[in-house]
């Protein structure tokens, strides 16, 4: 059985519900996020909103994926300074975070037992943990030369 499709009043009751205000560039933006669960970057995110011919500046793109994360409808993947990703996937998991092509996989949180989590800090409450598994393809690194 197939999931209904993600419709632009789907996006604008999502973003009514997170207390944000539907504007064509934030529904747009969800639309693309939220239709499925899937990674991009804003630039990934950007690429598909000028293949779609809707017109949404750079600015707005990584302040409505800012707002989108504060407001707990995206996560936010730092897999590394200069790399973000945005998983529309919010429900607990943790990832692969391939270093060859640039792509994140989910993997179930139950996968991974962690234990000895330091005491937190005073007043403190813990978010979240998170984590990246680093990977890459077979063929890379000593392993993989020819003889």
């Amino acid at each position: 059985m197939s999931m209904p499709r993600f419709t632009r009043n789907m996006a604008k009751r999502v973003l009514r519900q997170h207390g944000i205000i539907p504007t064509p560039q934030r529904v747009e933006i969800a639309l693309l996020l939220l239709s499925q669960c899937q990674h991009l970057s804003a630039d990934q995110l950007r690429d598909r909103i000028r293949r779609r011919a809707a017109a949404v500046s750079k600015a707005t793109v990584y302040n409505t994926l800012r707002l989108f994360a504060e407001r707990g409808i995206l996560r936010q993947v730092i897999v590394d300074p200069t790399r973000i990703f945005y998983d529309s996937n919010t429900a607990a998991h943790y990832h692969f975070y391939n270093v060859d092509d640039g792509t994140l996989t989910d993997f179930n949180s139950d996968a991974v037992q962690i234990s000895n989590v330091p005491e937190l800090p005073p007043g403190a409450r813990r978010e979240s943990i998170d984590v990246i598994v680093r990977v890459r393809n077979k063929h890379h690194g000593p392993e993989a030369e020819v003889s």
